[in-house]
């Protein structure tokens, strides 16, 4: 049995010769330069020493020992900074029943080095070391691989081959084993006082960027739905990272494959207080003699900075792998209104009676949001809100005003007469009447759930990507919208239909990409203006589908700080100038969950100054109490106004983020864009532990010196307060500190002037 087959490290070698010598050797004669027939090297190099095999890039090392632990240091200031903190810890780890073995040992001095010859770069290293299991009759091949271009970043792999008599049983194995201390890069700091980032879709809401407290277990699966207990069913998917960072040094794991692959990374504290991490793969494999196990390609990225660095460095590694990012267009950077401030049973009378006030407020992009259908796979018009060709004329008369649409739906989820979620009570859709054998089945044979309890269509199925490709056409050229939320969006089961003929239960889930790239492209298609707008409610994005989108959200934040974070972590995964939508204002602070929950933030700064693009879900006119919390009152009106007009005069949200703060030590909290030849700034007064965006406003306030990073050190700026327009006079790069006093936030832009610098 052969799983995840090794890389033709050989054929992609001989392929890259090929290239090169169709390019080079054509020069030939007497006007061919004798630079032209000399191929570029890589500048990565070798050794062998005593404590293990150390490949050298110009920013990084890394020192694979004996026992296949894969240690990352980073160059910095003369010294090698490492979280690292082996001790006797193996590098793997295989586990078969209540037994593991752990006693891989690797002969390095006769590691195989060759060129790389992957798709993340041109030049590199690879290196094949062999080790064997005294405890087992395994034989391992380790291959580490460093590119020049991406230099503090190593992949690992391995190879296991049964090379004795009797089977060997592999339940899971773990790979990028590493114990990490915060103690080695900060003398003062104990070894689990870090800050970390969990790229996992665990749970709706919960922090995924925070400080290691002394006693954490976190497993962190990836791939697949997770179970959570409320009526939301699951969430799942995720972003294959895991990072950890002090004010000097970061380290991340995860793995660079293109597909959602059904894994974890368990992270947990020790009682030393040591962070252990690990990617854990799920092999479930008998290997009989003979037969080979292979792992994905995992990675070790060192760095400096917070958790923008090594997911801008992972999304890069898997655009070279094929996953491009996906362009923007201008209409994903409006600023838009959203009519869930009504609820699930909004009518078309109160989406129109708020047209007047979108138009004195220059907004021009509405959403129909959820429950505006009969049932969750055919999506018609619910038959008591949007009767006949309601829906149709809805679309006509915003279009008259000027104003474009977008419309809710879920993508794969149909309803098979069981559940239900809120208050509807779910039926059986007339496509799973008509074709039942589209249907995911778990392992017992029954309709395998996705979120909110319901039955999945397969988008392995080309029948199942035609109907889609069907249903997007039918709302975008047949009923005239502009654009999709797609929401509530997470990961798809494994599916064992048997009448589908998959070569494994994952097809389903590898192929869910392919269903939200379907709706993507032809909605472009269709309308290149339009916005494809992708929420996977209070988590992290999906690796399956995070590039078939082109406006990312901030997906229902609990309160301002997931706002900022999740700006940040949409920045380093879709590119700098991104289209990150900021969700409703209205979610930044947040009183009360479940039904008595109430949204009533106004902080448009946690958007706008961090790169975003404003969203609200007001309602007017005044409906009466039920929707007292978000009635644009007239008290708020002026707040609004006054926010919405800086928004379309600034347009940071198409400017370049730069990252030149980190999370968790850089206070206060701060973020800097640069557009049209300025600087851009914004600082955020720290919460208090625990509010979790539930705190008032009004008690945040900060004071003390702030430095502005990033200015040109030839250019004097005049720095102002652009929301309260304050003057602060002039400053010189390329750092200038300033003595400042706020409450809840401060914005600023540093404008370049005509004067030369004063040094």
């Amino acid at each position: 049995m052969t799983k995840w087959k090794t890389r033709p490290t050989l054929l992609l070698a001989l392929t890259a010769v090929a290239i090169w010598c169709s390019s080079s050797c054509n020069n030939s004669g007497p006007s061919a330069g004798v630079a032209n027939s000399i191929p570029p090297s890589s500048v990565i190099t070798t050794s062998i020493e005593p404590a293990g095999f150390r490949v050298s890039t110009p920013t990084a090392e890394f020192l694979l020992n004996s026992s296949g632990y894969l240690q990352a240091y980073l160059k910095s200031g003369g010294q090698l900074l490492s979280l690292d903190d082996p001790e006797n810890q193996a590098g793997q780890l295989l586990l078969s029943g209540k037994s593991e073995a752990s006693d891989f040992v690797f002969d390095l001095a006769n590691a195989k080095v060759t060129n790389a010859a992957g798709k993340p770069g041109a030049l590199g290293k690879h290196i094949e070391f062999s080790g064997t299991s005294a405890k087992t009759s395994l034989q391992e091949t380790l291959a580490v691989e460093v590119y020049d271009d991406f230099p503090s970043l190593a992949l690992l792999s391995a190879t296991l081959r049964n090379t004795g008599s009797n089977d060997v049983a592999i339940d899971s194995f773990l790979l990028q084993r590493h114990q990490f201390n915060a103690h080695l890069a900060d003398a003062q700091a104990k070894p689990h006082q870090m800050w970390s980032f969990f790229g996992a879709s665990i749970k709706w809401g919960k922090d995924d960027v925070l400080p290691i407290p002394a006693k954490f277990s976190q497993q962190n699966p990836f791939g697949t739905p997770v179970e959570v207990k409320d009526d939301l069913g699951r969430v799942g998917g995720g972003i294959p990272v895991i990072a950890f960072w002090t004010r000097n040094v970061g380290e991340a794991i995860g793995h660079i494959e293109t597909l959602p692959l059904a894994l974890s990374i368990p992270v947990q504290t020790g009682a030393d207080q040591r962070v252990t991490a690990a990617v854990q793969l799920p092999a479930n494999s008998t290997l009989k003699p003979g037969e080979v196990y292979s792992t994905p390609r995992t990675f070790l990225a060192i760095y400096k900075g917070d958790y923008f660095e090594p997911l801008n460095l992972w999304s890069n590694v898997v655009e070279r792998e094929g996953l491009a990012r996906p362009a923007n267009n201008d209409e994903n950077y409006a600023v838009s209104w959203c009519g869930w401030g009504y609820e699930s049973d909004v009518t078309p009378k109160q989406l129109l009676d708020t047209i007047p006030k979108l138009e004195e407020f220059g907004i021009h992009w509405a959403t129909l949001d959820d429950r505006w259908f009969n049932n969750y796979g055919d999506w018609q018009p619910r038959s008591d809100t949007f009767a006949g060709d309601a829906i149709t004329r809805l679309v006509s008369d915003f279009h008259a005003q000027g104003i474009k649409m977008q419309l809710w739906w879920l993508p794969l989820a149909v309803e098979d007469g069981h559940f239900g979620y809120g208050s509807h009570k779910f039926v059986t859709s007339d496509v799973v009447k008509e074709h039942p054998d589209w249907l995911i089945l778990d392992e017992s044979g029954k309709p395998a759930r996705m979120t909110r309890n319901l039955a999945t269509l397969c988008p392995a199925l080309p029948e199942v990507q035609a109907y889609y490709k069907q249903l997007t056409e039918r709302f975008i050229r047949d009923w005239g919208f502009d654009g999709h939320k797609l929401d509530n969006i997470y990961a798809t089961p494994p599916c064992y239909n048997p009448k589908h003929h998959h070569k494994s239960p994952l097809d389903s889930v590898y192929a869910m990409g392919q269903v939200y790239k379907i709706i993507f492209e032809t909605t472009r298609a269709l309308k290149p203006d339009s916005v494809t707008q992708s929420c996977p409610c209070g988590t992290p994005p999906s690796l399956a589908w995070f590039r078939y989108m082109d406006q990312a959200v901030t997906a229902d934040p609990v309160g301002s700080v997931q706002v900022r974070r999740r700006m940040k972590m949409y920045k380093a995964l879709l590119g700098p100038r991104a289209a990150v939508y900021g969700d409703h204002v209205e979610l930044t602070r947040i009183r009360g969950t479940g039904d008595t929950e109430q949204d009533l933030g106004n902080d448009f700064a946690s958007t706008l100054g961090t790169g975003g693009v404003l969203g609200t879900k007001f309602t007017w006119p005044d409906y009466g109490p039920k929707y007292k919390t978000v009635y644009l009152s007239p008290a708020k009106e002026a707040h609004w106004k006054k926010w919405l007009a800086l928004y379309n005069q600034k347009m940071l949200s198409n400017g370049t983020f730069r990252n030149l703060y980190t999370y968790g030590y850089d206070l206060p909290e701060g973020y800097a864009i640069e557009k049209d030849g300025s600087m851009f700034y914004a600082f955020f007064a720290p919460e208090a532990a625990g509010t979790n965006g539930k705190s008032p406003a009004a008690s945040l306030a900060w004071s003390g010196q702030l430095q502005l990073r990033g200015l040109d050190p030839n250019k004097n700026y005049r720095l102002t307060d652009y929301v309260n327009n304050k003057d602060y006079g002039q400053v010189t790069g390329p750092i200038a500190t300033i003595p400042v006093q706020f409450e809840q936030n401060l914005l600023l832009q540093a404008t370049p002037t005509s004067n030369p610098p004063n040094h």
